[in-house]
């Protein structure tokens, strides 16, 4: 059996909860992860280098956003980098869990690459506003500044919340919740999946085109936020937890 083999069977055999995750993560995010989760243990990679490599596809895309006239060219470059860089931040986690090597040093550098990952992409898309939108009203711009504002928010509130709820069931010594997927959650998830805000950029040579679906994505996102703080914080508040 091969390394390669084997370690796609192992992973396959061994994925998390498809609980609160969107379509695109459970059937294209998560399968592409798992092939290069598989290619990194043939290749001896460590879950940390994989996470760097993602940062590096990742950090690609956001440079050809900022510096990159719009075309039907870069849209393809941008997307291609930065869909990459997320199936590799789906296979660090894979691969720590395939080697048994998952480490709190490691989960920080995925959580600290996430973090930098959202705000450069929208500061990215600020700045090729600025330079190549050729918006006449400049409230525009506040776009990437809200839409920043909201993936943060939410992506800090949910790490947040899960290491709250840990610590409490560790302090309570009450087991996790066994996991249930929905399927009509997966798909409510979709305007919020960093995937699928990925692929508006395959139309980031079109200004009205990509203006619009990001206007969409902004829209969806803070009202996501608001949901989803208040769901956290009457979850945390709720008496006998």
């Amino acid at each position: 059996m091969s390394q390669f083999g084997y370690a796609i069977r192992q992973l396959s055999a061994a994925q998390k909860s498809s609980k609160g995750v969107s379509l695109y993560s459970r059937y294209v995010n998560r399968p592409a992860g798992r092939v290069l989760a598989a290619a990194g243990y043939t290749l001896k990679l460590t879950p940390n280098q994989i996470t760097l490599i993602s940062a590096v596809f990742t950090f690609a895309g956001v440079v050809m956003i900022a510096t990159l006239r719009p075309s039907s060219a870069v849209a393809a470059g941008i997307f291609a980098a930065l869909v990459i860089g997320f199936a590799l931040d789906s296979a660090d986690g894979q691969l720590a869990r395939l080697t048994r090597t998952g480490s709190a040093a490691g989960e920080w550098l995925d959580h600290v690459v996430d973090c930098a990952k959202m705000l450069a992409v929208h500061m990215a898309v600020l700045v090729s506003f600025y330079r190549y939108f050729g918006f006449s009203d400049p409230r525009w711009l506040l776009l990437p500044v809200v839409f920043q504002f909201a993936a943060v928010v939410v992506f800090f509130g949910g790490i947040l919340t899960e290491q709250l709820r840990r610590a409490e069931r560790q302090k309570s010594g009450a087991s996790a919740p066994a996991p249930q997927a929905s399927t009509l959650r997966s798909v409510a998830l979709l305007p919020v999946d960093y995937g699928v805000f990925c692929a508006i950029f395959l139309l980031f040579g079109s200004r009205d085109l990509f203006t619009a679906l990001y206007c969409c994505l902004l829209v969806a996102h803070v009202l996501f936020m608001g949901a989803f703080l208040v769901k956290w914080y009457r979850e945390l508040s709720a008496p006998g937890r």
